[in-house]
Order: C-alpha cells, then structure tokens, then sequence
C-alpha cells in the first residue's frame, strides 16, 4: 500500500498545474473521500461547504504512521459527523497549488490529495464540524454531483466514484 510521506520545503519543478518557473513551495500530502449512501431514488453523495466557501470533499494531512485510506476514513467522519464508513475503492489523486489563507498565512503550497470511495448506511445523517472546517453539508444525488462540486480539478475523481456506485 502507499506510504506516507512528510511534508516539507522545497524549490518544486515547474508541472503543468504550477506557477510560473520554480516556486519556493510547501509540500504536503492529504487524503480525503467521497461518501455515498444508498437511498430509495439511487445513491447520494455527501458534499461540504470548505473554507474557502465551496463545495468540496472531505480531506485533510496525513498523521505519522498513517496509511492514506485510514487517513481519508479519519477525515471524512471528522468533518462530515458521521460514525462510520466502509472502505470500497482507491479513486485517484489530484496535484494542486495554492495560496495557504488560514494555516501558513499565504505560503505557496503544492499538495497532492489521494481520494477513496466510502459507503455509509443508509440512515446516517451529516453533521458538519465547523471546529474541522465543515461549515455545512449536504446529500446529493449522483445526477447532480459533478455540478454540486466546486472544483473542476475533481471532475476525474468524481466521475470515477460514479462509475464504481454504478457498476456495484
């Protein structure tokens, strides 16, 4: 399986979703997961309004001598309130830049995020946790999950999870 590797600092090689040239750069590694639960009308997927006031999927850094699907299960119920999952499937893993606001006071951070497929019971019921930067949460369907997301760098992971609920 994978491991986990620390995050730190480096002069980080330009990629196609890079700044421009060579950036002073945080490193970091997160995990996170999309849940869906079976309903009556189909599967519905939980979506989270983040920090940045978007509709997003639960993630967050991987601790010390975590596996990354421990740490997306750990994350996903940290933020969405919920119980428990079961694990189904790895999803992919998007590379992103961005300017930290909140934790690093606008350092430059280069992340890549390792998604996983969950399954909740069909009765679980979300309760966002602010103090985890949840702000709300909310069940859509499968039809209407590429729109609900805010991040068009998802679409790949997204589609995947669709075609895995589909075929289960």
């Amino acid at each position: 399986m994978f491991k986990k590797k620390r995050p730190l600092k480096s002069f980080v090689p330009k990629s196609k979703n890079s700044p421009r040239g060579f950036s002073r750069a945080v490193r970091e590694i997160s995990s996170g997961g999309l849940v869906f639960k079976r309903a009556p009308h189909g599967a519905q997927f939980a979506v989270m309004l983040d920090s940045y006031g978007k509709w997003a999927f639960p993630k967050g850094h991987v601790e010390r001598g975590e596996e990354f699907p421990e740490a997306a299960a750990r994350e996903t119920m940290e933020e969405l309130g919920i119980d428990q999952v079961r694990l189904l499937d790895y999803l992919g893993k998007i590379d992103i830049w961005f300017r930290d606001r909140f934790e690093k006071h606008g350092a430059l951070v280069h992340k890549d995020i390792h998604y996983f497929l969950f399954e909740a019971p069909p009765d679980v019921e979300l309760h966002p946790n602010p103090a985890e930067h949840a702000y709300e949460a909310k069940w859509v369907s499968s039809r209407q999950l590429l729109k609900a997301s805010s991040y068009p760098d998802l679409v790949p992971i997204i589609r995947r999870a669709l075609e895995l609920v589909d075929q289960r």
